[in-house]
């Protein structure tokens, strides 16, 4: 199994992916809180562990993937009260709208979906273990976690107690024993939802829920967590303090990964500044594998700057791709049977290497380097923009070949290597999903597409140009794009 190495928030370095159990990774990524519709910052880090997650499959590791909904906050009930429904209602609503998002951009990988608002039993468990531990204190209805009780607490993000304490301007709540202490269960509101527990009627704090269910599910010392940069302090740290804590084992998780955060035209995205893109929004503009380009063409750790003009350049970008995919995929419908006659791509044994022949090689070995680089890109903290640099590569390597002398003669094998490198090296980052430069048809239609150039290739031959134009102009008006070149038409379905 190759060596992965991903950037580890916790060690602050690039570090060998050591699972707990060899040959089995787990992982947890956090997901959204459901009181409004999907924006493209939600996005991000659901991307990132999708392609982390098909490339851990890729490498053979048995993969167990769970993400969560926050379906309790003080956001879900404002806006349920101010709609003057339930907070149910809300939550519903807007899980709806991200899974479908999820599934319109390909975002297949994750095993199971948690709510909070399930696992109850299981949060009030852990709370009370933490309150008899002595970790944790109740106060007029609310649990806080004593910060002061771990040691370690501040470790992930590298802030010591004192500082935080130092840097803290007001105590939000004057009844906690320290500024930092964070709760745990919060006693209900007049109006508010309400579970019952040992310390009266209320509901989780938010940090509480992704320790309970990654412990549910995964256990301690589970193998990555992930989420966007902005929860590392205090979210991910205060997951560490109480799971560690309450299990008396560390670490909680082994690998911390975490992606930088999507800014607008070089701004920070947030609601107070209205600028908050809308999936929902992008997706019905934007086929999914140019979202996905655009995404994953900027390394997870780096910020990525959302504008149109990025936008248009991925499209730009992933059309180059898909085009050089199809255009293999066409030369091997084309290319004779096994056995056949190998015209310009074969040459006699002891006679020099055909244009074709030499052109077949070189595309040949360009998949394979294309094979040898992702690989290198993707292992080396999961860089996705040097392992689409690779598909281009092998795509410039592809036209190459398909516009040598005699390229259609072209060795099925090395266009068979081509498209399979294409297909599953795309695949990976799901480039594929949803919509190809060649949308799917099936075969009765492209057999029909190749009877009418050829037609069309007798009528030029004829000097028949009328006939010729008009079948070009039919065919582009069912979505095929011709492209003469001085061995022949090469055709297309258009996106």
């Amino acid at each position: 199994m190759a060596e992965l190495r991903l950037y580890n928030t916790l060690t602050r370095r690039v570090e060998p992916f050591v699972p707990r159990t060899p040959g089995r990774a787990t992982m947890y990524t956090c997901g959204p809180t459901v009181y409004d519709y999907t924006h493209i910052g939600h996005l991000r880090p659901a991307l990132v562990s999708d392609v982390l997650a098909r490339w851990l499959r890729r490498l053979g590791y048995s993969v167990l993937y769970i993400s969560n909904f926050t379906d309790i906050d003080d956001r879900i009930i404002e806006r349920a009260q101010r709609e003057g429904v339930g907070y149910r209602d809300v939550a519903e609503r807007y899980i709806a709208d991200y899974l479908e998002n999820m599934r319109v951009l390909g975002i297949d990988q994750v095993d199971r979906y948690v709510r909070a608002t399930d696992h109850i039993p299981q949060i009030i468990r852990m709370i009370e273990a933490l309150v008899e531990r002595g970790f944790a204190y109740p106060l007029d209805g609310d649990v806080y976690f004593d910060v002061t009780r771990d040691p370690d607490y501040g470790k992930l993000s590298g802030r010591s107690l004192d500082q935080m304490m130092a840097g803290a301007r007001v105590k939000v709540d004057e009844r906690k024993r320290n500024p930092m202490d964070f709760a745990l269960w919060k006693a209900a509101k007049p109006g508010e939802p309400a579970w019952p527990s040992p310390w009266g009627p209320g509901r989780p704090g938010w940090h509480i829920e992704c320790s309970a269910m990654t412990l549910e599910y995964l256990g301690s010392g589970l193998d990555i967590h992930a989420g966007g940069d902005d929860l590392i302090f205090p979210h991910h740290e205060n997951e560490i303090a109480q799971s560690e804590c309450f299990t008396g084992e560390a670490p909680f998780a082994r690998y911390w990964l975490h992606n930088a955060m999507v800014q607008i035209n070089e701004e920070k995205m947030s609601k107070s500044l209205g600028n908050i893109v809308a999936l929902r929004d992008l997706v019905r503009r934007y086929p999914a594998p140019v979202l996905r380009m655009f995404i994953l063409s900027t390394h997870y750790r780096k910020p990525l700057n959302y504008s149109e003009e990025a936008l248009e350049e991925a499209r730009r970008a992933w059309e180059r791709l898909a085009n050089a995919r199809e255009a293999v995929a066409a030369a091997l419908r084309a290319a004779p049977p096994a056995g056949g006659p190998q015209g310009a791509a074969g040459a006699p044994d002891g006679a020099a290497p055909q244009p074709a022949a030499q052109g077949a090689e070189e595309l040949a070995r360009a998949a394979e380097e294309a094979r040898a680089a992702f690989a290198a890109a993707m292992n080396e903290d999961l860089n996705t923009p040097l392992a689409l640099a690779a598909l281009f590569d092998l795509a410039r390597a592809a036209n190459s070949a398909l516009v040598a002398p005699g390229a259609r003669g072209a060795s099925p094998e090395a266009l068979r290597a081509a498209l399979a490198a294409f297909d599953e090296l795309g695949g990976v980052l799901g480039l594929w999903t949803g919509a190809t430069a060649a949308p799917a048809r099936d075969g009765i239609a492209d057999r029909l597409v190749e009877i009418l150039v050829r037609l069309r290739s007798e009528a030029r031959a004829a000097r028949d140009w009328s006939l010729a134009d008009r079948i070009r102009d039919d065919l582009a008006s069912v979505g095929v794009v011709l492209e003469d070149l001085p061995q022949g038409t090469r055709w297309k379905w258009q996106a």
